[in-house]
């Protein structure tokens, strides 16, 4: 009988950093050392993917782009796009292990879910010597995954496959249909649907819904349940299978899948 053997767990925003905002203020200030304005917004509408590509996606913008020639009185090239990179690593790797808070319930659900036999890969925006800083940060805060996987050597990054066919491999799991990839960003849904696994997006803690736990807890309910409404649409027009308001859900979300595959 199948039935789900991994969990494939992204980093920020949804397994730590609550509301994905290292790599927010890492962009947004790197841009600014070289006296352009992106917002946390345009920022957040391309996380997921690699932090290279969404540097050259934040290039591309019509007005940050007109913003460069006023500023150099030339268009950018490759070159900037690697000098505000290099600028983003070291803002990056200057706060990320203050960034390594898990997020509420995640370290319980995913030590259940090990209990029961269950495999946990992940995969990330980061790259491997970005990972090297949050891994060991976020098990000292309790959070142990089995498998870790970056774009690193890899033909790309998400919403490639490439990543979640690693930790199969690495993990040793045969079946596609196994798999579940649980995630909070765009880009994190299109990864497990091109993949052709399960695919799960988290709206509670997510780059997609924005919001710190404090403005989460402040925010009058009408406007917090109308914001999450928004980004269950997203996720569901992304190829989401199914949706979740927070990983207390995930435990019971498997059962149900499981009984669906045995039908």
């Amino acid at each position: 009988m199948k039935k789900i053997e991994c969990v494939i767990m992204d980093w920020a925003g949804t397994s730590v950093d609550y509301g994905c905002f290292a790599p927010v203020a890492a962009f947004v200030d790197s841009f600014k050392q070289m006296g352009l304005t992106v917002t946390a917004a345009e920022t957040r509408a391309h996380m997921g993917v690699t932090k290279i590509e969404e540097i050259r996606a934040l290039f591309s913008i019509e007005r940050v782009g007109k913003d460069f020639r006023e500023k150099y009185g030339r268009d950018y090239t490759e070159e900037d796009v690697q000098e505000c990179y290099k600028r983003f690593q070291k803002v990056l790797f200057d706060t990320l292990e203050d960034y390594a808070e898990p997020i509420p319930g995640v370290v319980e659900v995913i030590a259940k879910l090990r209990a029961q036999g269950i495999k946990i890969g992940s995969t990330t925006g980061y790259t491997q010597k970005m990972m090297d800083v949050v891994i060991p940060a976020a098990e000292k805060k309790g959070y142990r995954i089995d498998n870790c996987v970056t774009s690193d050597n890899l033909p790309g990054g998400r919403p490639k496959p490439y990543m979640i066919y690693r930790n199969m491999c690495d993990l040793d799991v045969a079946s596609r249909f196994s798999v579940l990839k649980y995630g909070d960003t765009i880009a994190d849904i299109r990864e497990g649907v091109n993949a052709g696994v399960w695919s799960v997006g988290v709206i509670m803690g997510s780059n997609e819904l924005g919001l710190t736990e404090e403005e989460t807890r402040t925010l009058p309910m009408g406007e917090l349940k109308c914001r999450m409404a928004k980004v269950r649409d997203r996720m569901y027009a992304a190829g989401a299978d199914y949706v979740v308001d927070t990983i207390a859900e995930l435990p019971m979300l498997i059962e149900d899948i499981n009984e669906r595959m045995a039908l």
